[in-house]
């Protein structure tokens, strides 16, 4: 299959790692990273996302269509794009060629983030759109998908994999470690789990965390900086205990990072939800909590324990890499799911 994939395509986003699965899985697959785009002057970019309007909203959107008849591409895969124009879907749609959008973010929760003008009005126009979220199934319905599926966030198997041999407390540096950014009321947990006691480490980008804890807690909880590829995979082996959080305000049910956590074989101490609890059998294969009070609980319990932390550990990484958890399976499905489509374009044609 022929796609024209379009997104954020940072170094270590997740988004370039669906680019490589799908490689992987043979598909020609052609990118434009929308990193490329936008006003250099800071208030004009500021502007320009939050209208989703301007010269570098044009150029994107004639770059994919430029794109997509030169490659021949079967499928635009657009990866939370903002400013895909209905002009664009439309044209597309006449070229025969198959839309998805691939979005994680919630655009119908609570947080009402700036720029979804553009977004909110496409929605009717593509073909697919793809969410984590059950609640948001019926939400694009009522707005006018044609059709819509959940997916799954997950791990990237050449980068989020085990320690051979396993690490032991022998070799770990990190207590208890959260890698990540504070939304919600994150810092302010781990800065009470500190406050009592606990050895937590946090790392993750700089300006987020200074924003977020005063001087003397950052300077206690946070270490090693914005980790990314082979850091964050050896910071999970090296911590004893991993944190993970659901984001709330972004009303999800399971947190990518618990995949990613599994899979690199750490311990995982994630936030109990119905989502994580379908994934992981509790208890044996991840450890959850629902309050602060467990939270801090199940810490105290399970960080003198090693043995216990390496069988549920390894319990749970055989769980993620024999149950569908990585990249290769999830892109299998949504490709799965547009061949119909993308036939039935062709019969038409």
């Amino acid at each position: 299959m022929k796609i024209l994939y379009v997104s954020d395509l940072a170094e270590y986003d997740s988004a370039r790692y669906r680019v490589l699965a799908l490689r992987r899985e043979g598909h020609e697959v052609t990118t434009v990273n929308t990193l490329e785009y936008g006003q250099r002057q800071p208030l004009l970019r500021k502007l320009e996302f939050r209208l989703a309007a301007g010269p570098e909203v044009h150029r994107l959107n004639s770059d994919i269509l430029r794109l997509a008849r030169q490659e021949q591409a079967e499928v635009v895969w657009a990866d939370k794009v903002l400013w895909m124009k209905i002009a664009t879907l439309q044209e597309l749609r006449r070229m025969g060629v198959v839309t998805v959008s691939y979005m994680i973010d919630n655009f119908f929760g609570p947080r009402r983030d700036p720029g979804w003008r553009l977004y909110a009005k496409a929605i009717p126009h593509y073909d697919l759109h793809c969410t984590q979220r059950d609640r948001n199934l019926q939400d694009y319905r009522a707005a006018g998908a044609k059709d819509v599926m959940k997916v799954q966030t997950a791990y990237e198997s050449t980068v989020h994999f085990p320690a051979v041999p396993p690490y032991t407390d022998a070799q770990r540096n990190r207590g208890v470690s959260f890698i990540g950014t504070p939304y919600d009321q994150r810092a302010a947990t781990l800065e009470r789990l500190r406050n009592e006691g606990l050895p937590m480490v946090v790392s993750g980008g700089k300006r987020h965390w200074a924003r977020a804890l005063d001087g003397a807690a950052l300077q206690q909880l946070y270490r090693e900086g914005e980790l990314t590829g082979s850091q964050y995979r050896d910071a999970i082996w090296r911590s004893r205990i991993n944190l993970s959080f659901l984001t709330h305000s972004n009303q999800d049910e399971f947190a990518h990072k618990s995949f990613e956590i599994a899979a690199c074989g750490g311990f995982l101490l994630a936030e109990r939800s119905k989502g994580h609890l379908d994934r992981f059998r509790e208890g044996e294969e991840a450890v959850f909590f629902s309050d602060y009070e467990e939270l801090a609980a199940k810490i105290r319990h399970y960080l003198p324990d090693e043995a216990a932390r390496h069988r549920i550990a390894l319990a749970g990484q055989q769980r993620a890499w024999s149950s569908g958890y990585d990249n290769d399976t999830q892109v299998r499905r949504i490709v799965d799911h547009l061949r119909p489509m993308l036939a039935q374009r062709v019969r038409r044609a």
